[in-house]
């Protein structure tokens, strides 16, 4: 097979018959595949666009939404138990303000699942004992503790300043009585249960909760949270992609072939989200507007597993020792396409602050165009950009890009903190929110090539309607490159002392490299339009005591 650059520039993922993935993250490193609870698998960070007029202003302009997904690849019909998060693990955002890769405000999310004091019984046999139900709801489920169900789902949230372990800690709370405890909407189990798709988003918004975060400016340190099930919100065709890039060669640059899924089945799957909405005077410090942000998961460090639980709800295992981190995630894909095999556990376990000297070469000289290459045309050079130092990479993953989210202390000597370079999304909070229809898809990318005002997506940040596989394409294909030309018009030739000539001549792949795209438009996921963002779940099935809407048959 001969591979011609010029007229079939193939993405990552393109037209397969079995239909469409959904999710980022997930699975990306050996030993969180042994811990679906805690595996992160999508990170969102990006001024609120709900109720923004076409100006940017209005509506929650002034806020930041922060959105961590966990537990990926939910199938609807997982029951009897479902998706409830781990009572004995730790879940984080984390937020840099000063630029030195490490947090300065983390969000700790710790869950509760409790099964009612006495658990929901029948009676059975001639006797009518009472007998615990195999189920964890009893009837039809409308309030947030409906007493049909059997275990009840509740989690708190801490606001840490400093060190996430020996920092100042402090309880978020709800506005309507200042308590810190917060409920979660059950999984949808089913229409049965649940009722149908609109009256269950009518039943989860009764969980989103006002609150009050201490250590806010004051009149700014009012939010809002909501942790439960969503539809996942990330599409990117996965069997392919690690399936040696097992696709047709397209000439995917036509317009018409932007979404070659149209029509096609969608194997769609559901995430758990844990969302927060911050007034952005919250978030930042000083006079630099721009945060960084990443997620992660800790479990205790020891676990003594019994032979002989006792009666109850998650008894099997006592643990004990430190808060161990084993999950982290930032930019999307990262883990799964930068970083290599053998230190893929090692980054879930690191912190940004040490990336430089730890993963800086999987930036500076990243093998995955590389293998594009190798796997699509036999040759290493088809694709890979030649600019090595990765300048234009290292700008993109760790440490924002000039003039648009880069912190203000990079080779500031005075600055009260130096600079560290890690693989953190950044934020420049001060760049106007833009609302959801005028989105650009393409995020930076999409805003240079247009010539447009959109700078409020990815990666400045990511919103769910961002679609960061093309984006990233672009990106590493050396898309930036090409924009940059032979003038250094976006500055990206030098950074932290490296320097490259990241310009069209060192690009494989030319001017396609800016049109590159993964035959998935991300925009074919429906979102809401206001917090959390991320859409309704799917049912586990649908009423069948009930008539069967249109266009829906029986199997």
């Amino acid at each position: 097979m001969r591979f011609k650059l010029n007229t079939a520039l193939l993405a990552v993922a393109t037209v397969c018959a079995a239909g469409l993935s959904m999710a980022s993250s997930h699975r990306e490193a050996p030993f969180i595949t042994t811990l679906p609870k805690v595996d992160g698998t999508d990170f969102y960070m990006f001024r609120s666009y709900e109720g923004v007029a076409a100006n940017g202003a209005g509506g929650r302009s002034d806020y930041v939404t922060l959105i961590a997904n966990y537990q990926p690849l939910q199938d609807s019909y997982g029951g009897p138990n479902y998706f409830s998060l781990d009572p004995n693990a730790l879940y984080e955002i984390h937020i840099d303000n000063n630029g030195n890769a490490e947090e300065d405000i983390t969000f700790q999310f710790r869950f509760r699942n409790a099964l009612k004091s006495t658990s929901l019984t029948i009676g059975t046999g001639a006797n009518a004992r009472s007998v615990p139900i195999p189920l964890i709801q009893s009837g039809a489920v409308t309030n947030p503790s409906d007493a049909n169900l059997n275990l009840n789902e509740a989690y708190s949230v801490n606001v840490v300043r400093g060190n996430r372990r020996s920092g100042t800690s402090q309880a978020v709370v709800k506005v309507s009585d200042g308590t810190a405890s917060f409920e979660k909407p059950v999984d949808y189990i089913g229409e049965k249960t649940l009722g149908n798709t609109a009256t269950y988003e009518a039943y989860a918004r009764r969980h989103v909760h006002d609150i009050r975060i201490p250590g806010c400016p004051a009149g700014r340190d009012i939010g809002r949270v909501f942790a439960g099930q969503r539809r996942e919100g990330f599409a990117v065709n996965l069997g392919p992609i690690f399936d040696l890039v097992n696709a047709n060669l397209a000439d995917i640059t036509n317009p018409a072939l932007i979404d070659a899924f149209a029509g096609r089945s969608i194997q769609v799957k559901s995430v758990t989200s844990l969302a927060i909405e911050v007034h952005r005077d919250c978030l930042t410090a000083g006079t630099d507007p721009v945060i960084g942000g990443w997620t992660t998961s800790s479990v205790r460090q020891a676990s003594l597993i019994s032979g002989a639980p006792a009666s109850g709800h998650q008894t099997s295992a006592v643990l004990g020792g430190a808060w161990t981190q084993v999950s982290r995630l930032s930019h999307p894909l990262v883990n799964e396409v930068v970083i290599g095999l053998p230190d893929k556990d090692r980054f879930n376990a690191s912190r940004p602050a040490a990336d430089g000297g730890n993963f800086l070469n999987y930036v500076t000289n990243p093998t995955f165009p590389a293998l594009l290459g190798l796997v699509l045309a036999n040759n290493p050079a088809a694709l890979a950009p030649t600019n090595f130092p990765r300048t234009d990479l290292v700008s993109v993953f760790l440490t924002g890009i000039a003039g648009v989210n880069r912190p203000a202390n990079l080779g500031v000597a005075t600055a009260p903190v130096a600079f560290v370079p890690g693989e953190i999304m950044r934020l420049n909070t001060n760049i106007a929110a833009v609302p959801f229809a005028n989105q650009n898809r393409l995020g930076i990318p999409g805003n240079i090539l247009a010539g447009g005002s959109d700078n409020a997506g990815y990666p400045n940040g990511r919103r769910p309607q961002d679609d960061t596989v093309d984006i990233s394409l672009i990106a590493v294909l050396g898309g930036l490159c090409v924009a940059n030309g032979t003038g250094n018009t976006l500055g990206l030739n030098s950074v932290i002392g490296l320097t490259s000539v990241c310009a069209p001549a060192s690009v494989p792949a030319g001017n396609a490299s800016l049109t590159v795209h993964d035959g998935v438009d991300q925009r074919r996921v429906t979102f809401l339009a206001g917090f959390p963002y991320l859409n309704t779940p799917l049912p586990g099935s649908i009423d069948l005591s009930a008539p069967f809407p249109a266009g829906i048959s029986a199997r």
